[in-house]
């Protein structure tokens, strides 16, 4: 049974408050459970989509850096790329937009590239995965303090600590795996022939004639063409793609869990979640939206599923339960953490 941390908070809380009720609880988990802070550590975050309100504000991790500061920890806001439009889907703009939100105490560091081309393969053993395509500037950090909001998801049913560390981790041909599990097919008459994608793909699947197309029986799924084409011509959305998103939710909850197991391995981190501003729907909306329930508090400790049991035992107390929660328990027999938790007030 793992420790949970937690710090009651509520609608009245300033950011000054959130940040120190934050730094208290990363104290006790470092203290209680004996987490040796190494010298250089991520700060894994999401830096809010443009338009949205209800992220995680980078004033509330005040606290967690002054502490990392006063002990000589090297630190870095880091994050991943997307699969989708907009200005998280290139590192330039991506950065941009992180500093426009506020944060600027650390540097900013996308972690699988420009485009997503950037990533480690991770070996696991898996149902659904035997490799894992996380990002490479990870590899540089011993540790990760996972700092996510927890809130609802349309897909993954909540979104926590388990799917920081696996969407927020992985490249975007690991977004791509996980989302979807298919092949990336041409637009063509979106596609100039620049030969950009065939350039740097690895299997060498695409033709680079007259006629681009991805070979599907070479194609390993990596997402580099997709990541890479400056010209949007690279598509993975199709009604195949959407039914598999849709239909076989089950298969997302544990390939989100693989990935977040890949994430972790050989690493000893802490997790923190906000329970605050609890929305429907993930920081990845890139609209204002109201949140469907009170805020809970802080949850923090060295065991990611254990840390969001705990947030969706609240939840569901606090009359708002989240769907999802076989993600934790396929984490579980995973090994990457457990499902029974003493909670334990700071």
């Amino acid at each position: 049974m793992s420790r949970v941390y937690y710090r009651k908070t509520d609608e009245s809380f300033t950011e000054e408050e959130l940040s120190a009720a934050a730094r208290q609880l990363l104290e006790a988990v470092v203290e209680r459970e004996a987490v040796a802070l190494e010298k250089r550590i991520a700060l894994k975050v999401h830096f809010g989509e443009e338009g949205n309100a209800t992220y995680v504000k980078p004033a509330c991790f005040n606290g967690i850096i002054d502490l990392l500061v006063e002990r000589g920890t090297e630190a870095a806001f880091m994050d991943t790329s997307v699969l989708y439009a907009g200005p998280r889907r290139r590192r330039e703009s991506h950065t941009r937009l992180a500093l426009a939100h506020g944060f600027t105490r650390l540097p900013v560091v996308i972690a699988d590239g420009e485009a997503g081309e950037h990533f480690d393969e991770v070996p696991i053993n898996g149902r659904h995965f035997k490799s894992c395509k996380i990002g490479a500037e990870y590899r540089k950090y011993a540790q990760m303090i996972v700092i996510a909001h927890f809130k609802g998801h349309r897909l993954a049913g909540f979104g926590g600590a388990v799917k920081q560390l696996s969407m927020g981790c992985a490249a975007k041909g690991g977004k791509l795996a996980m989302h979807m599990g298919i092949k990336p097919y041409i637009i063509s008459f979106l596609c100039k022939r620049c030969g950009l994608c065939a350039a740097n793909c690895p299997p060498q699947a695409i033709s680079a004639g007259g006629s681009v197309a991805v070979d599907g029986e070479k194609c390993i799924g990596c997402g580099a063409c997709f990541a890479l084409c400056p010209n949007r011509a690279v598509s993975i959305y199709t009604p195949k793609s959407v039914c598999f998103a849709l239909l076989r939710r089950g298969d997302f909850y544990e390939r989100l869990a693989e990935y977040a197991y890949a994430a972790q391995r050989g690493r000893r981190n802490v997790y923190i979640n906000f329970a605050v501003n609890i929305t429907a729907n993930c920081d990845c909306v890139s609209k204002k939206m109201t949140p469907v329930m009170r805020d809970i508090g802080i949850f923090a400790g060295a065991d990611a599923v254990a840390v969001d049991s705990a947030c969706c035992a609240a939840a569901q107390a606090a009359g708002h339960g989240f769907k999802g929660t076989e993600q934790l328990r396929y984490a579980e027999k995973l090994g990457l953490g457990s499902t029974s938790y003493e909670l334990v007030g700071v």
